[in-house]
């Protein structure tokens, strides 16, 4: 158990009140010209198939090439039973990925699962694969910020997944849990050709607050380099998914949590309340952690995920 309150004092209705933090001068230029560059480069995806058998999926190991030239890993899964009609890329948490997600209630969808830079099948030295010191990966650099080149590979792979299936554009979406909730949420507004998306107890949502809040994981380490270093708000204003979030033109179902240790719920309302457009909003017990109704909350946000993505 945390020896702080991981609700942080708040209920429902006060979480719904939080805004985003102010927008940094030149921040929708600062991705924009990101994003154009990336859109520049040819993934040159590779597929070899991964050895295992799955009922429903036909599994291929993947790689391709993001920005900086780096190499990233991951998993393809395209249905066997059913023609290829949507596209969707999936994002991890900061625990990486050791395999794909058989279980995600999109019919006639091929998933790609990438591991972002430095993690999991991503490894690369000299990028720690800890949370802890990933996160603080070039910190003190705005443009070179290990997040940014995350949220490249983001882009990247859904390079990869047209390049794969033509025939799912205009029919593509994000899922992302935690870091890769908040990595989603800094790389769609500039992406179009991304249609749908979920984020579940998305992360870097308010940084300012996100540096104030007693918290576990990375967000403390985090915070201990600010206490360390001083101000570096300068970067992170950058990479505030709750500012990005403003600048998302498609519907978002977002999966926030009343209580949760490792991503403050403040954090994560402030990316649900900054959506402009048609959102949703499923609203867990707690987040990064196990609870009585886990299970039973598990089980509904996938019903409602199949609901909200029969529209895609």
């Amino acid at each position: 158990m945390p020896d702080f309150d991981p609700t942080y004092g708040y209920n429902l209705e006060q979480l719904l009140q939080i805004v985003p933090p102010p927008q940094p001068e030149g921040f929708a230029a600062f991705w924009q010209a990101r994003y154009m560059r990336a859109m520049k480069l040819d993934p040159s995806q590779q597929l070899s198939p991964c050895g295992s058998f799955h009922p429903d999926y036909e599994c291929y190991d993947l790689s391709y090439r993001s920005t900086d030239d780096f190499k990233i890993g991951g998993w393809v899964l395209i249905p066997k039973h059913s023609p290829v009609t949507r596209g969707v890329v999936v994002g991890h948490g900061y625990g990486g990925r050791e395999s794909p997600d058989f279980d995600l209630p999109i019919p006639g969808a091929a998933f790609l699962f990438p591991c972002f830079r430095g993690l999991s099948r991503s490894k690369n030295w000299p990028i720690s694969d800890n949370p802890n010191y990933h996160v603080l990966h070039d910190i003190d650099k705005r443009d070179q910020y290990i997040l940014g080149g995350c949220v490249e590979d983001l882009w990247l792979a859904v390079s990869t997944l047209l390049k794969l299936f033509p025939s799912v554009s205009g029919h593509v979406a994000y899922l992302g849990i935690s870091f890769g909730g908040g990595i989603g949420a800094l790389a769609l507004p500039w992406d179009r050709r991304i249609q749908h998306a979920h984020f579940n107890v998305p992360s870097f949502g308010n940084q300012p607050l996100r540096l104030q809040l007693p918290t576990w994981g990375s967000a403390a380490a985090v915070q201990n380099y600010q206490q360390e270093h001083g101000n570096i708000l300068a970067t992170l204003n950058y990479y505030d998914a709750a500012v990005a979030a403003q600048h998302i033109q498609i519907p978002v179902h977002v999966a926030a949590a009343l209580a949760d240790p490792m991503v403050a719920p403040p954090g994560q309302f402030s990316i649900y309340n900054a959506l402009p457009r048609e959102k949703k909003l499923f609203v867990l017990d707690k987040g990064h952690s196990d609870y009585p109704r886990q299970a039973e909350q598990k089980n509904a946000l996938l019903s409602e995920l199949q609901d909200f993505f029969n529209h895609l």
